[in-house]
């Protein structure tokens, strides 16, 4: 294509996408169905992570829910089962699944074992949100090296270890299913048809799982009634994808604001979101490059978010009533709109879009002149000073 042609085609798909963009303001896009399908959700023991779980019940998805704090975990599992009971008693073909494994995803050989374990007893991973993070509360020169790196392996890395499994777990069952689908059409000479009809069949399979209250050998629990096997659910899952449709999956970030522009005194925390949102747009990039339209991605950056993650933070007190933290759950209801319509990215409040574009555009000096009028600049030094004190306090308990 002529260059020029060209070049007035992409300024026509850019002003369309615009106009796309205007729509969704407008027209509420229809949400997607997530049940039925693997969910797994990193940090899920408390905070927004358990909350996610909770919005992916509701909706009928099958939970896997991984964090470093088993009894914490446990507590998030029950809270889902409860809702799945409520589901069952409503309508009787509700039936669902929670796993629980315990994994810390600061540490790569915790996490591809985790996965494998997942990869076998439960099948393919449809939903991924990483959502798992940690901050060091120090100030750079008195931050230890170990919480740094703690912070870059939990908020970054961690990302890399996950997907790099789920991709190639996808990649090997895309294969395996491939060659059976093939298999049967050779054996069984079947048309395209006939192909169809199996799936259908299948498909409905997929819909049972496996028995009650149910604890493995290996620890991991799932609640459920089904008079299938676990090894036929598994298989079912396992195959189910590619005989539908391989291309399919959503890939969630739980990044932050303090991913799209900085502040002071959380160097660490800052370097591991803007790295993870570097990782994210890289691969949605990746993943269009590809052609792989139907695996979705979502970035998801909140404002301070009141789970007491940051804990004594406070910006300027004539400025906070108008921007004042985060309500966890309205938090996760905006990022589960996002995630059910496949809305690429989702900055709470609306605020931080302008906030980030401003940043992108004025000059530095006036990027501090900004924070120094909303309080932004030292908006993290009373929580670094909280921490100290509770650090200080509690070795002066234990005598150190």
């Amino acid at each position: 294509m002529n260059i020029v042609v060209e070049f007035f085609v992409v300024t026509f798909k850019v002003l369309w996408a615009f106009v796309l963009a205007a729509a969704r303001w407008l027209v509420r896009p229809k949400e997607k169905s997530v049940a039925g399908q693997v969910c797994l959700i990193t940090g899920a023991g408390s905070g927004l992570g358990r909350l996610f779980a909770l919005e992916f019940a509701r909706r009928r998805a099958l939970l896997v829910l991984w964090d470093i704090n088993t009894q914490s975990n446990e507590e998030t599992a029950g809270m889902v089962r409860h809702i799945y009971r409520d589901l069952e008693a409503a309508d009787a073909a509700a039936l669902q699944v929670v796993f629980t494994y315990t994994c810390d995803v600061g540490k790569r050989e915790n996490v591809y074992l985790t996965a494998e374990r997942v990869r076998k007893e439960v099948g393919e991973v449809s939903v991924l949100v990483n959502n798992a993070g940690v901050v060091s509360g120090h100030h750079l020169l008195e931050c230890p090296d170990e919480l740094i790196e703690r912070t870059m392996m939990v908020n970054c890395h961690a990302h890399f270890w996950l997907l790099e499994h789920c991709v190639k777990t996808h990649l090997s069952s895309t294969r395996a299913a491939r060659k059976w689908l093939t298999t049967i059409v050779q054996v069984w000479e079947l048309h395209p048809p006939e192909v169809d009809s199996i799936a259908s069949e299948l498909s409905l399979l997929s819909k049972w799982r496996p028995g009650a209250d149910t604890e493995s050998k290996d620890g991991s629990s799932f609640t459920g009634v089904s008079p299938w096997k676990p090894t036929l659910w598994e298989t079912t899952k396992a195959f189910l994808p590619t005989m539908l449709e391989i291309n399919h999956g959503h890939i969630v970030t739980v990044a932050s604001s303090l991913g799209l522009f900085s502040t002071a005194g959380v160097e660490d925390y800052c370097a591991s979101k803007f790295g993870v949102v570097g990782f994210h747009e890289s691969l949605s990039h990746e993943l269009k490059a590809a052609e792989k339209d139907g695996i979705k991605t979502t970035l998801v950056c909140p404002y301070l978010v009141d789970t007491g993650m940051f804990r004594g933070c406070r910006i300027r007190k004539e400025i906070e009533p108008f921007l004042p933290p985060l309500k966890p759950d309205y938090c996760v209801k905006q990022a589960m709109k996002a995630i059910l319509t496949d809305q690429p990215m989702v900055c709470t409040p609306r605020l931080m879009y302008i906030v980030t574009f401003m940043k992108s555009i004025l000059p530095f000096e006036a990027v501090v002149c900004m924070y120094r009028f909303l309080g932004a600049d030292k908006c993290m030094y009373p929580f670094i000073a909280q921490r100290k004190q509770a650090t200080n306090n509690n070795e002066a308990k234990n005598g150190i």
